[in-house]
C-alpha cells in the first residue's frame, strides 16, 4: 500500500471549515489517513513526500453534470437559445459524430481540461458510455456515468426499441467493474422520452441501484414540448408518472414554481443546477437559494462545453454566487460556502458518493493543490476568495484515490497532446454546425 504524505499545507478541509496554516496530510493507499499540524507530523519512513510549501490542499471539485465527450463540438453553435441550439445544430452534428472513437477520444480531452482545472469527479451523460469509462477510467477520475435514453435513434442505440436494454448491459458490465467509476440511468428529457420510456429508465436505476438522471425544466416553455404531458408543469408531470424520490436528480430546475420546489423538497428529489449553461442558451436562472430553503440537495454541473463553454468549476461557483445575487437583488443570497459546497460536499453527496468531498480521516484521498501565491490570491483572508477569485489556472496538483494525477500543472496519467491531436483530427472530418 502506498503512502505519501503532503507538509507545509494550508489546509481548507471543506465548505464551512476553518483553514489551517502549516498542517500535513497522511494519505495511506486510498484514503486519508491523519490529518494535523506540522508538529505533530509523522515520520516520514517509506512515504513519498510532498512538500507543498504553503500552497492550499481542498477537497477536489465534483461536476455534477457534464456531457463530456462535446468537448467536440465546442465553439460549433454559439449565441443561440436552446431550442435551435439542440435540435438545429447539436442533434444533427451527434447524428454524424457520435462513434466509439470520438466519445472516447472527445471524454479524455474533457479529462485534461477537468484535472487542469481541479475537477476529481464528474458525473456524464452520454452515448456509448463503455467508452466514456474507459476513457475516465484511464485518465484516473472518479465518475458517475448516465447512459443516455432517447425515444429515437442514436448512433449508439440505432433502434429506440433497445434503448432500455442496452443501458441495462451497460450497467451490468461496470457495476464493481473499476472502483472509480460508478454507472448510473439517464433519460434525457420529458420531451425526448415519452412517459412509458421515463417510468422504465426510472425503474432500471431502482432496481440496479443507480442514480436516475433526467434533464428537466430547463427552458420556459419546456411543458409544451413534452411527450403527452401528465401535469401542468415538467415536475408535476414525473410526480405524476411517480419518478420523483432521493434516487431521481433532475438537471437544471430552471423553471420551477413555488408548488415544484414543496413537491421535490417533499420527495427527495436532487438538482443540479449548471449557471453558466442556462446563462449562455438564456434559458434563465435556477432559484438555488429557495431550493436550499426547501431542504433540496442541490449540486453543480457545467453541462457540456458545447453551451459552457468551460469546463472550469471554480468558474462555476463563481457564476453560481453572482448570478444568484443578481436574481434575487440581495448580495446574501447565496454565499460563496454554499456554492463551494454544491462542488464539493453537496456534490458528492447528491451522487451517492459519501467519502469524497471532504478531507477528512477516512474519506477518500481526492484533494487538489491550489497555489496561494498568485498576485490575485493574495492576500488570502478567507476561502471565499477561493469563489470570487481562483480559476482553475491556479490549480498545480491533483490527487484523484491515492493517485496523484498532476503535479506542478503537468498531467502525469495519460497523454493530452496524443488525445488534443485526435480529437483535432475528428474535428477536421466533423464538419460544421452551423
Amino acid at each position: 500500500m502506498s503512502t505519501t504524505l503532503f507538509t507545509h499545507c494550508t489546509l481548507f478541509p471543506g465548505a464551512f471549515s476553518a483553514v489551517t496554516d502549516n498542517a500535513y496530510i497522511l494519505i495511506e493507499g486510498n484514503h486519508i489517513a491523519a490529518i494535523g499540524p506540522m508538529a505533530q507530523a509523522p515520520p516520514p519512513g517509506a512515504a513519498r513526500v510532498i512538500d507543498v510549501r504553503g500552497k492550499l490542499v481542498m477537497p477536489g471539485l465534483v461536476n455534477a453534470h457534464a456531457h463530456c465527450a462535446m468537448t467536440l463540438f465546442r465553439g460549433m453553435a454559439d449565441d443561440l437559445d436552446l431550442h435551435t441550439w439542440l435540435h438545429g445544430h447539436i442533434f444533427p452534428a451527434e447524428a454524424r459524430c457520435i462513434s466509439p472513437e470520438m466519445v472516447y477520444w472527445a471524454t479524455k480531452l474533457a479529462a485534461a481540461e477537468m484535472i487542469l482545472s481541479g475537477t476529481t469527479c464528474v458525473a456524464d451523460a452520454y452515448f456509448f458510455s463503455a467508452l466514456s469509462g474507459r476513457a475516465l477510467g484511464d485518465c484516473g477520475l472518479r465518475a458517475v456515468i448516465g447512459h443516455g435514453i432517447v425515444d429515437f435513434s442514436v448512433p449508439s442505440v440505432p433502434d429506440p426499441a433497445e434503448n432500455i436494454a442496452t443501458v441495462a448491459a451497460f450497467i451490468a458490465e461496470w457495476q464493481g467493474k473499476d472502483p472509480l467509476i460508478t454507472p448510473a440511468v439517464f433519460a434525457h428529457s420529458p420531451y425526448t422520452c415519452s412517459p412509458a420510456t421515463l417510468i422504465k429508465s426510472c425503474r432500471l436505476a431502482e432496481e440496479a441501484g443507480v442514480r436516475f438522471f433526467v434533464h428537466l425544466a430547463e427552458s420556459r416553455n419546456e411543458i409544451d414540448m413534452i411527450i403527452d404531458p401528465r401535469g401542468t408543469s415538467p415536475v408535476r408531470h414525473l410526480a405524476t408518472l411517480g419518478l420523483l424520490g432521493s434516487n431521481t436528480v433532475c438537471v437544471h430546475g430552471v423553471w420551477l414554481d413555488d408548488d415544484d420546489l414543496d413537491l421535490v423538497g417533499r420527495s427527495g428529489t436532487r438538482i443540479v443546477t449548471c449557471p453558466q449553461s442556462n446563462m449562455k442558451l438564456a434559458s434563465g436562472i435556477a432559484r438555488v437559494p429557495d431550493m436550499l430553503r426547501h431542504g433540496i440537495a442541490v449540486g453543480l454541473g457545467t453541462d457540456g462545453c458545447a453551451s459552457n463553454n468551460s469546463l472550469d468549476m471554480f468558474r462555476e461557483m463563481d457564476m453560481l454566487a453572482k448570478i444568484q445575487k443578481v436574481a434575487g437583488g440581495d448580495a446574501t443570497s447565496l454565499p460563496a460556502q454554499a456554492a463551494l459546497h454544491c462542488a464539493t460536499g453537496g456534490g458528492a453527496t447528491l451522487l451517492g458518493l459519501a467519502d469524497i468531498g471532504r478531507l477528512e480521516p477516512g474519506y477518500r484521498a481526492d484533494l487538489i493543490v491550489v497555489d496561494l501565491h498568485q498576485p490575485h490570491l493574495t492576500p488570502f483572508y478567507h476561502p471565499d476568495l477561493l469563489v470570487y477569485a481562483a480559476s482553475g489556472a491556479d490549480v498545480d496538483s491533483v490527487m484523484v484515490d491515492g493517485r496523484l494525477l498532476m503535479a506542478g500543472r503537468r498531467i502525469l496519467s495519460f497523454d493530452v497532446e496524443e488525445a488534443k491531436a485526435r480529437v483535432r483530427k475528428l474535428a477536421s472530418t466533423a464538419g460544421s454546425a452551423n
